[in-house]
């Protein structure tokens, strides 16, 4: 978990020669936009959210850690335990073996693809098209010794052309096509990046069977998780599942891993709401936790240790968090739909 000096270090990094405090409020300016209903029609979205995590990396991975994912939590383990459980869980399901080429379509910083590297032998690529991600990761990657394992291409996952048709035996998209403008497109554009025969394991967000789009408060929450997570649209399961086979995909399994029948025995989102819940849970995700952290920021900015507007990120945060414990509490929303699917032969 990275200390406050090490975010203060990556902000003053990242942000020394831009208006911190003006970015921000553009990009509120375009988050309000996008969860406005029929409102977003001339936003370009893909710009909204790779902006959404230059901004924001370095505070998410403050709170959450290197991985920058969901998982089913468990009494006995870890937030950290639990998200290298839910990796493990996807290395087994893509049934990955040493020598294969795997890509990461929208590696973040690259924990999971750390992980992947270590326990399954093999080589993997990784897309994104947050610049200050990608630094991150390739510092964090050359820390941990495995640069000649993984590489990375600064792109769009929506247009891939810089890589070959069929080069992939295997791709994961974790919480990133989520984002796509086009799901069918993303879907597409991985499939043909892939071999024939190849899986592809995605862990997408979506609305749930108890989603009532009759009901304002379903409504109102909706538009509160498009906003705090730079989303174009939340698909159902449904939908999900049309677009990978639209694209050509066969579906082999799908489920809400966020589910006690699924082996999440905690509620996904309760490090956001409290302390209790799993083992060594820190403070940092909390409502109080936040508020600390908010304004310990507004005093660290007023003494020049963290840059002017890093205040308003972690204000931003503590919304979005917010949101994922109303839409986790209601049921009407999971981080955890997670699919195996095959390009066919």
């Amino acid at each position: 978990m990275n200390s406050i000096w090490q975010v203060a270090r990556g902000l003053k990094a990242s942000y020394r020669d831009s208006d911190l405090r003006g970015r921000v409020a553009k990009l509120n300016g375009r988050l309000d936009q996008t969860s406005a209903p029929g409102d977003s029609a001339g936003l370009d979205h893909a710009e909204t959210a790779r902006e959404y995590y230059d901004i924001c990396s370095h505070l998410m991975v403050y709170g959450w850690g290197e991985s920058l994912h969901f998982a089913p939590l468990r009494r006995q383990e870890s937030l950290d335990d639990s998200k290298l459980g839910h990796q493990r869980l996807m290395i087994d399901k893509l049934d990955l073996r040493p020598g294969m080429s795997v890509i990461d379509v929208g590696c973040g910083i690259g924990g999971p693809m750390r992980t992947v590297v270590r326990e399954a032998g093999v080589k993997v690529t990784g897309i994104n098209s947050s610049e200050v991600q990608l630094v991150r990761a390739r510092q964090l990657t050359a820390e941990a010794g495995l640069t000649d394992m993984i590489d990375y291409v600064e792109t769009s996952f929506m247009d891939m052309g810089a890589i070959e048709d069929d080069t992939y035996d295997r791709a994961y998209a974790i919480e990133s096509t989520c984002h796509a403008p086009d799901k069918v497109g993303a879907f597409t554009e991985i499939s043909r990046v892939l071999k024939p025969g190849a899986l592809l394991w995605g862990q997408e967000m979506c609305l749930t069977d108890r989603f009532d789009p009759a009901s304002s408060t379903h409504r109102d929450i909706e538009r509160e998780l498009m906003r705090g997570i730079a989303l174009r649209k939340i698909a159902t399961f449904a939908e999900v599942n049309q677009a990978l086979e639209a694209a050509g995909f066969e579906v082999i399994e799908g489920k809400d891993y966020g589910t006690p029948e699924n082996g999440s025995t905690t509620p996904w989102y309760q490090p956001m709401e409290a302390r209790s819940g799993t083992r060594n849970n820190t403070l940092r995700g909390t409502p109080l936790g936040r508020r600390l952290a908010i304004a310990s920021a507004r005093g660290a900015e007023a003494l020049s240790v963290l840059p002017r507007g890093t205040a308003e990120v972690a204000k931003l945060l503590d919304r979005t968090a917010d949101a994922y414990v109303a839409g986790g509490k209601t049921g009407i929303f999971t981080p955890l739909y997670c699919f195996v699917a095959r390009k066919p032969h």
